[in-house]
């Protein structure tokens, strides 16, 4: 018999704007008593539901059940920025692109058909354009070397034959209202979604074939004979393959341990204000900064009202929880970042600030494969979750149904993740590589 009591469950830190403006499309159902099924997919964000819904395809007829800690749309899935990227997007190098050209090909070409997955998955399920929008984003640079960075991310761009643009200081002025930045670089493959809306309609899209269950926690997984059994507060699921979609938290159930950083960011949503008002610029963009550790930026508008978003600041941490001291210094940072960008806006208040945790390695592999006999992993989005977990859920489907594919093949040809040092090593060396690098992003955070 193999046990694996699952050593911490999520937390949410804040309320996530995008989850507070949301509505929840289905009624929550939590697990009540003991449950057989023939797949069991643990989490609830991008990677468990696109694994769901790839098993749907794959199995149809047999039963699956999926398990969340907590409530969909509240958790991680439902507090990232809602960029399906496509082109590179590295996020511990201040350069997004960073590979060599086979690599960067290759890595384009997954996170295509991840974004082709949520395209289906979109169309499937109805959602609107205010939810899935293909238009593309913006990497702003606010230096001369944020516009250096964007102008060797287009060459590179230009090098694969992708389509890109740039902007100049007056066209980004034209787009956002604001004077604080020198040029852009517009790539027009990204979606961008209202994360908590996607999340929601995609499992109210799949209730129909798939049981879920939420705030139902897993605190125990334990290997019977050839089944699996998870351990819930009020119930349990048996299965005999698993497949977990828990992004970090997989050290939390005895995998891939001391191999995985946990990187919390913080971000703040504005109260509403008229759309009518030209002072933010045009009805919505998204920005990107030039250097990866810079601010990321959203305008939204619905119903005649607008908000901003901003994303700027991380840190890494061993804990799940973040103190509130912590989040009333970051909103501080929020404030003055933002209020720099738009001081014709000085007053507005955040209605809404909170943070999420990214989960990267050191080599930007993911946590990925069969860790158990039946038992399977589609973990660690290095800081692209909509896209890297999509696809990882994809591909755990495929490799636990042993569905052979190329694109599977191609994702399974990558190394583990490499292991971090000890601590506190590790959380003096990466805060400090951190914190070097926001102080070298200057204007652009």
């Amino acid at each position: 018999m193999t046990s694996n009591p699952v050593r911490r469950l999520p937390v949410e830190n804040g309320v996530s704007g995008w989850e507070a403006i949301s509505q929840r499309p289905f009624p929550l159902r939590k697990l009540d008593g003991n449950v057989s099924a023939d797949w069991l997919v643990i989490g609830a964000g991008f990677a468990g539901l696109s694994a769901a819904r790839r098993l749907r395809t794959l199995r149809p007829g047999e039963k699956i059940v999926l398990v969340d800690a907590g409530e969909i749309g509240k958790g991680t899935s439902g507090r990232n920025s809602g960029f399906m990227i496509d082109v590179p997007h590295n996020l511990s190098a201040s350069e997004y692109s960073s590979g060599g050209d086979e690599a960067t090909r290759i890595e384009m070409a997954q996170n295509r058909s991840a974004i082709a997955f949520a395209r289906e998955a979109a169309d499937e399920f109805g959602m609107s354009r205010e939810t899935f929008d293909p238009a593309g984003k913006i990497n702003a640079a606010a230096t001369v070397r944020g516009m250096a960075l964007n102008a060797n991310f287009g060459h590179s761009l230009g090098t694969a034959g992708e389509k890109h643009l740039f902007l100049n200081a007056k066209e980004m002025r034209d787009l956002t209202g604001s004077n604080y930045y020198l040029g852009g670089l517009y790539t027009p493959g990204t979606v961008l979604i209202q994360p908590a809306d996607y999340v929601r309609q995609f499992a109210a899209g799949l209730t129909s074939t798939v049981d879920i269950f939420e705030r139902s926690p897993v605190t125990a997984l334990a290997r019977h004979g050839c089944d699996w059994t998870a351990t819930c507060p009020s119930g349990t699921v048996t299965a005999p393959k698993v497949i977990l979609g828990v992004n970090g938290h997989i050290d939390d159930f005895g995998h891939f341990g001391g191999r995985l950083m946990h990187i919390f960011a913080y971000a703040s949503m504005t109260a509403p204000f008229p759309a009518t008002s030209a002072i933010a610029g045009k009805e919505k963009w998204a920005l990107l900064p030039a250097d990866a550790m810079g601010a990321t930026i959203r305008k939204i508008t619905s119903g005649g009202l607008s908000r901003i978003v901003i994303r700027t600041r991380y840190t890494y941490d061993t804990k799940v929880a973040v103190s509130e001291q912590r989040m009333t210094k970051m909103a501080a940072e929020h404030r003055r970042s933002f209020d720099a960008r738009f001081p014709e806006l000085a007053g507005l208040p955040f209605e809404h600030s909170w943070a999420g945790r990214l989960c990267l390695s050191r080599n930007h592999s993911p946590a990925f494969g069969e860790v158990e006999e039946g038992l399977f992993s589609a973990c660690c989005e290095n800081g692209l979750g909509t896209v890297k977990s999509t696809l990882g859920g994809m591909m755990a489907a495929e490799l636990a149904t042993s569905t052979a594919s190329q694109e599977l093949t191609r994702y399974m040809d990558h190394p583990a993740p490499t292991r971090l040092p000890p601590e506190p090593f590790a959380w003096l060396g990466i805060n400090s590589v951190i914190r070097l690098q926001e102080l070298r992003a200057g204007r652009e955070g």
